[in-house]
């Protein structure tokens, strides 16, 4: 199957983009909400959340956002509380506006049980003064091993039973290792699959996991496309990729494709955003909304015009598949 780098430049969506099959159309942007704390909102509110709930973002520089994206865990739990907060000012979520959330383990403990999965879905509806969301996502399983996840009073047990109740229309799995997820989805149970920092211009970890999960009809959410921020900095070095050092390969790579976009005029942050949204496997694209600034750049870098024969320099680019998260042959657990 072709990249959307082999496809050549195109922002229009061919067609809706749907949560899980049956489920609501999303966005081809997603605001992510890791990142929302006390220590850095305060009180709140978040301008940006504001921005995206009263108007999508900025639709008059693209499509509007109207999908948001967060965990029971981030933030120390302030993230909820902070879209709860702004839901209830409005008396009820926007129309049209998609919200999903995720099951965490326990902050002290660690523990993933069903007991735990059960009052996580309690906090979180309770935190966002929601009694159902669309899609409801098990977080970061790779925590724990494959048999604790499936035993009778395991996390995925617990979830399944959720949405067998009618708790929540739809369920997802979350999480690192693209051999875990593509592990996960095989399993027939989940609709939904977020990937991070695997899917990018200079990891393709994922893409069988991508590929995997569009045949099985299951939604691909992109996070982390920027590698943690090494792929938006430029030309600033990439020190780092995906939190962790980078590997003189891939920021070379990094720097190399920073100077080939700047020679086509175009920011290298556009590119490595449109290599998920363009990709019509890829459902959304969760992008960080820390300011209304943020929210305004995503929107505009994803309506950018790029030249189909920059697509090309760039995969020529690409770094040895041995520095990616992970490399080829890789396996799980």
């Amino acid at each position: 199957m072709s990249t959307p780098i082999e496809n050549g430049s195109a922002t229009a969506d061919p067609a809706p983009r749907t949560l899980g099959t049956g489920g609501p159309e999303v966005s081809r942007l997603c605001l992510g909400t890791s990142s929302w704390s006390r220590a850095r909102f305060g009180a709140g509110p978040v301008e940006a959340l504001e921005t995206v709930l009263d108007a999508g973002g900025v639709p008059s520089a693209g499509p509007a956002i109207t999908f948001i994206d967060t965990s029971n865990e981030y933030g120390g739990g302030a993230s909820e509380s902070y879209l709860g907060d702004a839901i209830r000012r409005r008396g009820a979520l926007p129309a049209g506006m998609v919200l999903q959330t995720k099951l965490d383990r326990d902050p002290d403990t660690g523990s993933f049980s069903g007991e735990r999965m059960r009052a996580s879905l309690a906090e979180s509806l309770g935190k966002l003064g929601l009694e159902r969301v669309p899609m409801l996502y098990l977080h970061d399983p790779e925590l724990i091993g494959w048999d604790e996840a499936f035993a009778a009073d395991g996390p995925v047990r617990a979830l399944v039973e959720m949405q067998e109740r009618g708790l929540v229309d739809a369920i997802g799995i979350s999480g690192g290792p693209a051999p875990m997820l593509t592990r996960y989805v095989e399993t027939g149970l989940f609709s939904a699959v977020i990937t991070h920092n695997r899917y990018t211009l200079v990891d393709r970890s994922a893409e069988q996991l991508v590929d995997e999960a569009v045949w099985r009809g299951v939604s691909v959410i992109n996070a982390a496309v920027y590698g943690g921020g090494a792929l938006a900095r430029w030309p600033e070095a990439a020190r780092s990729y995906a939190y962790r050092p980078a590997p003189a390969a891939m920021a070379n790579a990094i720097a190399d494709m920073g100077l080939a976009c700047q020679r086509a005029g175009v920011s290298l942050a556009a590119a490595a955003l449109q290599f998920s949204t363009r990709d019509p496997r890829i459902t959304s694209t969760i992008v960080g909304g820390n300011s209304i600034a943020q929210v305004q750049e995503a929107i505009a870098a994803d309506a950018v015009e790029i030249p189909a024969g920059l697509w090309a320099e760039l995969e020529a680019l690409a770094p040895d598949p041995a520095v990616w998260q992970d490399p080829p042959g890789s396996s799980w657990p």
